[in-house]
């Protein structure tokens, strides 16, 4: 029998994205219900066959609702008799099946067992096994295909600040679980959006890896970055100066976690309340000024938390040289850091994956749905702002003048 079904692939195309598991979800179900007719009536769409019983006569809309969320299917109809799956009706055995298939795709590929699960379990019976198999196919490439698309989209435009930031999931490798980085990236562009621009996987966070990837970055259109936002990680600084012309600005927070271990717990309030009185500051003169002050009160008592505010003054008051509208989001990367926890939640589920490319696939997955929520939220910075980068005071210690690479 030729193939006459719409596959996967266009299906898919046919769903807005903006919720990707719902998306597949409905796709799969959909692509059973045609190739279960095409069994049923036995032949393909516009197919010649002695074989045929029926014909097509359109679709009916239904609704059904899972713990993806709504799907929203269109049920084929025959010219003579009637055709309804099963599924349709109240059956917790076929929405727990169906459940599972997605999550197995988005994990680590689906398997031919659980997807002739899934055709059991919704009591379908025009499916052979050789369209199992392919269907299986469909839904890993498909969901490969999607994620790539999003993490390897072109970027244009200039994007003036950016945040990086990595988080540690487990990964089976040789016969043992070792722990890899998943670097995130996020940037926020002149309009006053901001996306996730980026996911990485690595075994470390060293130089190498981390330029490894902002060359990537780069490579897809990332440009006009004047402000990098991260924590202190090992070689990300070296990196950002060998790929970006740009000023690197010290995640406040963890900063502040890492100067408050200089003082006993008791103090921790006073302390931090002296620190913090140049953030208050209206411009960078201003807090750099305060900022020398409080260090030369706190030295007598507390000579390393002292020095440790001296050599990273610069780090931690860069956002000061740049707009005061956008000031409050790039002092630290608290916007990654719940990026990150969501994606700790989602991992936690699976435990340990099997290998680098399923951590891709279901990460990917979720960045690609909290990308898609962004961008239907309102702007995330100012835009009137952004013209002001330029007029701004830089501090010229604060530029990273290496050569791009």
């Amino acid at each position: 029998m030729t193939k006459t079904n719409m596959d996967l692939s266009e299906l898919l195309a046919k769903h807005d994205q903006g919720d990707f598991l719902r998306a597949v979800a409905e796709a799969v179900l959909q692509l059973i219900m045609e190739t279960d007719v095409e069994g049923l009536i036995g032949a393909g769409r516009h197919e010649r066959s002695g074989e045929r019983t029926t014909w097509r006569n359109g679709y009916r809309e239904r609704a059904l609702d899972t713990r993806l969320g709504t799907l929203n299917l269109r049920v084929p109809k025959l010219r003579q008799g009637s055709y309804f799956p099963g599924f349709l009706e109240a059956r917790k055995t076929s929405e727990q099946a169906l459940v599972a298939v997605i999550q197995e795709a988005w994990i680590g590929g689906v398997s031919t067992r659980r997807v002739d699960d899934l055709v059991q379990a919704m009591g379908l019976s025009g499916i052979s096994k050789s369209t199992v198999s392919k269907l299986c196919k469909d839904i890993d490439e498909r969901v490969d295909e999607r994620v790539s698309e999003f993490l390897n989209r072109p970027l244009t435009g200039d994007w003036p600040y950016l945040w990086l930031d990595a988080t540690y999931l487990k990964v089976r490798q040789g016969g043992r679980i070792v722990p890899v980085a998943a670097i995130i990236a996020v940037a926020a562009n002149t309009e006053g959006r901001r996306e996730i621009i980026g996911l990485g996987i690595g075994p470390s966070e060293a130089e190498t890896f981390w330029t490894e990837f902002l060359r990537s970055l780069k490579a897809r259109g990332l440009g006009g970055i004047r402000l990098v936002i991260s924590d202190a990680h090992t070689g990300l600084k070296a990196a950002i100066a060998r790929v970006f012309e740009a000023t690197w600005q010290r995640c406040r927070v963890h900063w502040m976690r890492n100067a408050l271990a200089h003082v006993s717990r008791g103090q921790h309030t006073v302390i931090a309340a002296a620190i913090r009185q140049a953030f208050d500051q209206p411009d960078r003169p201003h807090a750099g000024e305060t900022w020398r002050k409080v260090a030369e009160q706190l030295r007598p008592r507390w000579p390393k938390l002292a020095d440790l505010m001296d050599t990273s003054e610069h780090d931690v008051l860069a956002y000061m040289s740049f707009p005061r509208q956008h000031r409050t989001k790039l002092h630290s990367t608290n916007p990654i850091e719940r990026l990150n926890k969501e994606v700790k939640r989602r991992a936690d589920v699976v435990g340990i994956f099997p290998n680098e490319a399923s951590i891709m696939r279901l990460i990917g997955a979720v960045l690609f749905e909290q990308n898609d929520e962004w961008q239907t939220a309102s702007r995330y910075m100012m835009v009137e702002a952004f013209a002001q980068i330029d007029t701004e005071e830089i501090d010229p210690i604060l530029s990273i003048t290496t050569e791009a690479a």
